[in-house]
C-alpha cells in the first residue's frame, strides 16, 4: 500500500527573502535557500508569497519552460512582458504566463499601492512551446462559499471550462472564500482527483480541519498519497481565502 503523508507546513517556517520594498516567503528551495526535503511538490517547483511596496517589484527578467500562475490577494499588480502584454491585476484576479521557449516579464505594484500576490511555478509537459499569457478578472471567478476552478491542465475534469489552461497534465488550482463559521468539503466531488494536494490559507484561519489541527494565514496542509482523495472538511474561524492545488 502506498504510504500516506499528511503534513502541516507553517508559514513561519518558510524561507524569507528581503529586498528594498519587497518581502518574499518561499515554500520550496529557492536561490540561496536550500532544503533537500523542499525541492518540489509534484510538478510544483516554486510557491512564493510576495508583498511589495507601492511601485516596487521585480524588474524585467526571463523565464523559460515554466507555467507561472499568479493570484492577487491585495493591491494592484502590473504585468508587462515581451509578448506585448500590459495588464493590471486586482484582488481576485488570476494569471498564467506559459513561458515556453522563453519570455521576459516584469511585475510591480501599482504606484502608491502596497500589493500582495501568491505565485506558483509548475513544470510543463513539453519544453520549448510557444509562450502565451492569459488573465482573469475578479468577476470571472465565483469564489463565494465554494471552491472554484481557476486553472487546469489536460486530464482534469472540466479543464476546458477553466479560465486558465495549464500545460501540465493532471494539475489544477481551485480558489475559494468563506465567511466565519462556514464549512467546505475538499475532496471527491469538490476537487479534481489526485494523489497530491496542497491547501494554502491565503487569509483568515481554519478552526478545524478533519485531517489536521487548526491552520492560520500563511500555513499549508500537504497530503501525499491516497488520503488526498479522501473527503476533508474545513471549518473557518474568520473570513478565509484558500488556494487548493491538486496533482494527479
Amino acid at each position: 500500500m502506498m504510504p500516506v503523508t499528511v503534513e502541516i507546513r507553517r508559514g513561519t517556517a518558510r524561507f524569507t527573502s528581503r529586498e528594498a520594498g519587497r518581502l518574499t516567503r518561499h515554500a520550496l528551495s529557492f536561490g540561496p535557500h536550500y532544503d533537500p526535503d523542499r525541492l518540489r511538490f509534484g510538478p510544483m517547483v516554486c510557491h512564493d508569497d510576495h508583498v511589495l511596496g507601492g511601485g516596487r517589484g521585480f524588474d524585467t527578467h526571463q523565464h523559460r519552460d515554466l507555467e507561472v500562475v499568479t493570484w492577487v490577494v491585495e493591491g494592484e499588480l502590473d504585468h508587462r512582458d515581451s509578448l506585448g502584454t500590459v495588464r493590471r491585476l486586482r484582488p481576485g484576479s488570476g494569471a498564467l504566463l506559459s513561458t515556453g521557449s522563453g519570455v521576459e516579464h516584469a511585475e510591480t505594484a501599482a504606484p502608491g499601492v502596497p500589493t500582495r500576490f501568491v505565485q506558483a511555478w509548475l513544470v510543463p509537459d513539453e519544453p520549448g512551446q510557444q509562450p502565451s499569457y492569459a488573465a482573469t478578472t475578479p468577476a470571472s471567478v465565483d469564489l463565494d462559499a465554494r471552491l472554484a476552478l481557476l486553472a487546469a491542465g489536460p486530464g482534469v475534469p472540466g479543464d476546458e471550462d477553466a479560465p486558465l489552461h495549464l500545460g501540465t497534465t493532471g494539475a489544477s488550482l481551485q480558489v475559494g472564500r468563506l465567511e466565519a463559521g462556514q464549512e467546505l468539503a475538499i475532496g471527491p466531488g469538490s476537487s479534481p482527483p489526485g494523489t497530491l494536494r496542497h491547501v494554502y490559507v491565503t487569509t483568515g484561519a481554519l478552526l478545524r480541519f478533519s485531517l489536521a489541527e487548526p491552520l492560520a494565514a500563511g500555513d499549508t496542509l500537504v497530503v501525499d498519497g491516497p488520503e488526498a482523495q479522501a473527503a476533508a472538511t474545513v471549518v473557518t474561524a474568520v473570513p478565509t481565502e484558500l488556494m487548493v492545488w491538486t496533482f494527479a
